[in-house]
């Protein structure tokens, strides 16, 4: 079997990639500091504050985490042909055939293997919701970052209601990027592994590799 090389994602796609990654790496772990420290609030002897240090660099990753998020706003609408939503939400009827067979390759049925340039739809599901979430989740960000925005606070109460359900929820969410994240990187190795078609190093240099038949 030949495989040939097709151009998957454009460089935009993997900027907002990588600069989702990064963000949610450093807003997870300043967070989890934030909610819990685990050092001393202010170190002895000294003038440094380690939780004001913690608070910058997550506000700071929290920009990024959005400007990331405005960048994947606009390929689900003007990116190339794999990037846009209606070439992976099942809203079509191919989409809805290949949601069915990639749902039966997952649970190893003996499914006819539809090869895709861009994702499954399938994965294109846990990705649009994630985007959805990753929305809610700023909302919540500036809601409680800036109290005195009149803008932000209209929106964070009619989401959240108050700045302490606001926080819980901006809590939460963070599990659920974690768990993401875990199931993401699974399922991206287990699909390297089993249709060789470079998945993860398409991430890199935008390519991925198909049978010339597909």
């Amino acid at each position: 079997m030949f495989y040939e090389r097709h151009q998957a994602w454009s460089v935009l796609l993997r900027l907002f990639h990588w600069s989702f990654v990064l963000s949610i790496i450093t807003l997870v772990i300043t967070g989890l500091y934030i909610h819990f420290p685990w050092t001393n609030t202010m170190v002895i002897g000294g003038s440094h504050f380690p939780v004001a240090t913690m608070r910058y660099i997550h506000f700071v990753a929290g920009f990024v985490f959005s400007a990331a998020l405005m960048i994947r706003a606009y390929l689900l609408l003007f990116g190339n042909a794999q990037e846009r939503f209606w070439d992976f939400l099942p809203i079509t009827p191919r989409n809805i055939k290949n949601l069915f067979r990639t749902i039966g390759r997952y649970l190893y049925l003996p499914v006819r293997h539809e090869h895709r340039v861009g994702h499954n739809s399938l994965a294109g599901i846990a990705y649009f919701v994630t985007f959805l979430v990753a929305a809610v989740q700023v909302v919540a960000g500036f809601f409680l970052l800036y109290p005195e925005s009149t803008f932000w606070q209209k929106w964070g109460t009619t989401i959240f209601v108050s700045q302490q359900q606001g926080r819980g929820v901006h809590y939460l969410i963070m599990w659920y990027f974690i768990a993401f994240a875990a199931i993401h990187i699974y399922i991206v190795v287990w699909n390297d592994i089993f249709s060789r078609n470079g998945l993860i190093s398409s991430i890199f240099s935008g390519g991925k590799y198909l049978p010339d038949e597909y």
